[in-house]
C-alpha cells in the first residue's frame, strides 16, 4: 500500500473493479492505440508514423472522457479502420496484471459480489473475455454503453446502483483513471483504490494524497 487506508472486508459487500489498467495489463491498449492503430492509419493516408500519431492524438483528445472516446464503432467510422478486426488480431497481447487472478479468488471466497465496471465498448469487452475467460471470475460484466454515461459522470454510479441493486457505501472500487475515481468519490463509493501501474511496462506512478495508491490488486491482498 502507498496509503493509509486498507479495506474493512467486514463492511464491503461487493466489488467493482475497473478492466484495462486494473485487471488487465493496460500494456495492449498503450501498444494498440499508440502503435499499432498510427502504423495502420499512416499506411492508409499516405503519413509518417510521427504525424499519423499527433493527428489521431488531437482527435482523440476532442472526445476524451464521453463514450465515443471508448467507442470502436465511432473510431472504424472516424478512421475508416476496422478497429474490432485489429484487436481481434493482436488479442494474444491481452493478458492479467500480476496479482489480479489472486484477488478475483480472494474476494469470491469472501462472499463478495464482484462485478467488472469497464467504459469498454461491448465488442472489446467481447474480445477480451474470450480471450482470458473474464466471465468465469466475476459475477458480472458491466461497459458503461449499456448504462448510456462513462464512468467519468458522477450519473454512472446512480444507474449502476439502481441496475445492480448494490449500495455505494459498501462497495469497494478499484481503477487507475482519476477523472473516474474522481466521480466514484463525489458519488459517495465507500472504498476507492487507485492503481498505480496500470502498464506494467511503465514507472509506478506517485499516489494523490486523497485516495490510496496500491500498485496492484495483490497490494489489496497483503492489507
Amino acid at each position: 500500500m502507498t496509503n493509509h487506508d486498507t479495506p474493512d472486508w467486514s463492511q464491503i459487500d461487493t466489488v467493482c473493479l475497473d478492466m484495462d489498467g486494473t485487471v488487465l495489463d493496460l500494456r495492449f491498449d498503450n501498444f494498440f492505440w499508440l502503435e499499432e492503430v498510427p502504423r495502420h492509419y499512416a499506411e492508409r493516408n499516405g503519413l509518417e508514423t510521427g504525424t499519423a500519431l499527433a493527428e489521431l492524438q488531437h482527435r482523440i483528445d476532442a472526445v476524451r472522457g464521453t463514450l465515443d472516446w471508448y467507442c470502436v464503432e465511432y473510431w472504424s467510422r472516424e478512421l475508416a479502420l476496422d478497429v474490432v478486426a485489429l484487436k481481434r488480431a493482436h488479442r494474444h497481447h491481452i493478458r492479467f496484471l500480476p496479482g489480479a487472478t489472486r484477488f478475483l479468488e480472494h474476494a469470491r471466497s469472501l462472499g463478495k459480489r464482484v462485478l467488472l465496471t469497464t467504459n469498454a465498448h461491448p465488442a472489446t469487452l467481447a474480445i477480451k473475455d474470450q480471450q482470458v475467460g473474464l466471465a468465469s471470475r466475476f459475477d458480472a460484466l458491466i461497459s458503461s454503453h449499456a448504462l448510456g454515461v462513462p464512468k467519468e459522470a458522477r450519473e454512472f454510479w446512480q444507474r449502476l446502483a439502481s441496475r445492480e441493486s448494490l449500495a455505494v457505501e459498501t462497495t469497494l472500487f478499484v481503477d487507475d483513471s482519476a477523472l473516474v475515481i474522481d466521480a466514484a468519490v463525489a458519488a459517495g463509493v465507500g472504498w476507492i483504490y487507485q492503481v498505480l501501474q496500470p502498464d506494467s511496462t511503465l514507472p509506478v506512478a506517485s499516489p494523490r494524497a486523497d485516495v490510496p495508491g496500491i500498485q496492484s490488486l495483490a497490494d489489496l491482498l497483503a492489507a
